[in-house]
């Protein structure tokens, strides 16, 4: 079974800062190779080329060092994580990937392999991924924002451009098209990242925090993830929608974190399946299958499952309530409740229709903060 990778930091060394000599180690990696990017144009007239020639110098090298450890023989120990990285505005800000400079002491920036210019940390959220940076002394430079597009008109088949720094080869573009849509991956804390654009375009270490661009060169995602057994690509990278981009670095520039609202369930959708081979109480929402002691969902008095059962070779945890509507809207799936939960503010208050064992009732919960890792 392939592995999500997160996607696309690559390790460079791992530096003693006192001690040894021979201070570099560098950790080599090998990908197979990835489909040929295919030639497109659209309604503009805009071609790879043109779009990569437009878009390439927005595009940064990101290097995060990080202390991995102090030993009093050998001295501090540091490890390198290269990743990528785009301009947003004329001030210097940079969007990047959260587990790029995850647990960075000092990060730099660079437009090619000789000006790397020091960078600080606007603020960065696990839940979603995203980083702000902001470069050093970026007023005394030419700085190139790219445009953000919306991800909302996003279609399968829609032609698609990569560009970032695969393996620290600086500024490569590769292209392919949407694969697919609404996709589900892991956030590093370990929470879902809805709506997550799938494509073919080659991604690999290295390309995490770049831009996935549109056939107008707009960015319509930032890429993050790979699934591969191997590490490297096999035609199968995701990015992270940048309409939810867009919120997440409004708030972390305003705020410097992101408060996301928690209900504190573990859910599934009701497949036709699932409907049609275990009594449930209604035959399409929302399976609560765990609730999480103290979240609000409990306050709440929604129940979870407490009988396991396979049906089509995947497993639900059955007998606990079925959602069915949020705030009036009917909800099919766990991905319409999470998208409803996740437009909310911490202290918000959610109207849920749900069935259980005793009929159907209208919940009210408060929906509280999201704690940095999913908990119960």
């Amino acid at each position: 079974m392939a592995a999500a990778v997160l996607g696309a930091g690559i390790a460079v060394g791992i530096d003693r800062a006192v001690g040894d000599e021979g201070g570099t180690t560098v950790i080599r990696e090998v990908s197979n190779a990835g489909p040929a990017s295919p030639s497109f144009s659209n309604s503009s007239g805009k071609t790879i080329g043109n779009i990569y020639a437009s878009s390439r110098r927005g595009v940064v090298q990101v290097l995060a060092t990080s202390v991995v450890s102090d030993n009093p023989f050998f001295g501090a120990q540091q490890a390198r994580l290269l990743g990528s990285g785009f301009v947003i505005d004329k001030s210097g800000h940079v969007v990047t990937n959260y587990h790029v400079v995850e647990n960075a002491s000092k990060v730099e920036v660079s437009f090619s392999g000789n000006d790397e210019m020091p960078a600080t940390v606007v603020g960065k959220d696990p839940s979603t991924d995203i980083a702000v940076l902001r470069i050093k002394g970026a007023e005394g430079r030419a700085l190139t924002p790219l445009e953000l597009g919306s991800s909302a008109s996003v279609r399968v088949g829609d032609a698609v451009v990569a560009i970032g720094n695969p393996f620290g080869l600086e500024r490569t573009v590769t292209a392919g098209i949407v694969s697919a849509l609404q996709r589900e991956i892991t956030a590093p804390n370990g929470f879902a990242i809805d709506e997550v654009i799938q494509t073919d375009a080659s991604i690999n270490h290295g390309n995490s925090g770049g831009p996935l661009l549109n056939a107008d060169g707009r960015v319509i995602g930032v890429n993050s993830q790979i699934e591969s057994d191997s590490g490297g690509n096999v035609g199968i990278g995701f990015a992270i929608p940048i309409d939810m981009v867009k919120s997440v670095v409004s708030q972390l520039l305003e705020h410097g974190k992101v408060e996301h609202a928690y209900i504190g369930v573990e859910m599934a959708t009701v497949t036709h399946e699932l409907a049609a081979n275990v009594r449930l109480p209604v035959d399409q929402g929302v399976l609560v299958e765990r609730v999480r002691p103290g979240s609000p969902a409990a306050e709440a008095g929604i129940h979870g499952g407490d009988t396991q059962v396979v049906v089509d070779g995947e497993s639900f945890l059955v007998g606990g309530d079925v959602i069915t509507m949020a705030d009036g809207r009917t909800i099919e799936s766990a991905e319409e409740l999470r998208s409803v939960v996740t437009s909310k503010q911490p202290g918000d208050e959610l109207s849920l229709e749900v069935h259980g064992p005793d009929g159907a009732k209208e919940v009210k919960v408060k929906l509280g903060r999201q704690p940095n890792t999913p908990v119960g």
